[in-house]
């Protein structure tokens, strides 16, 4: 029972850095100095968002898997 409070402690935290995770706002040149593309609308299958580069545009790049 002393771990519960040490827990609820945990989950607060992770909750509140979630919060803060947004995708970065930049330029198509900022994206592509990123190693991404824009891409209108939505990314394609296997390319993850990493940024934005306009309202209708985001900045997408390769997950890489080690």
């Amino acid at each position: 029972m002393r771990i519960l409070p040490v827990l609820c402690a945990l989950l607060l935290l992770m909750v509140q850095g979630a919060a803060g995770l947004s995708l970065a706002r930049g330029t198509p040149q900022d994206c592509e100095r990123r190693g991404g593309f824009c891409s209108r609308g939505s990314c394609p299958p296997g390319i993850g968002r990493v940024g934005i580069c306009s309202e209708r545009e985001f900045c997408c790049r390769r997950r890489w898997y080690p």
